[in-house]
């Protein structure tokens, strides 16, 4: 992997700081992909589903 230059590195640092909530929205969506990809069994699966239905029905109204 090539190394970044200092200026990238200030650049990210920069964009990081000023975007905090994007970067945490993103980290959690990750987190639960991996969990439903890697770790959910079929009761969390089943659970995780009744969540979103009921996610959608607020987000619809």
């Amino acid at each position: 992997m090539a190394k970044l230059t200092e200026a990238k590195k200030e650049a990210n640092k920069k964009w990081n700081q000023k975007n905090k909530e994007r970067m945490n929205y993103l980290a959690a969506r990750s987190q639960a992909k991996r969990f439903v990809n890697k770790f959910a069994t079929l009761e969390d699966l089943d659970n995780l589903e009744k969540i979103i239905a009921e996610k959608r029905k607020e987000l619809e109204h």
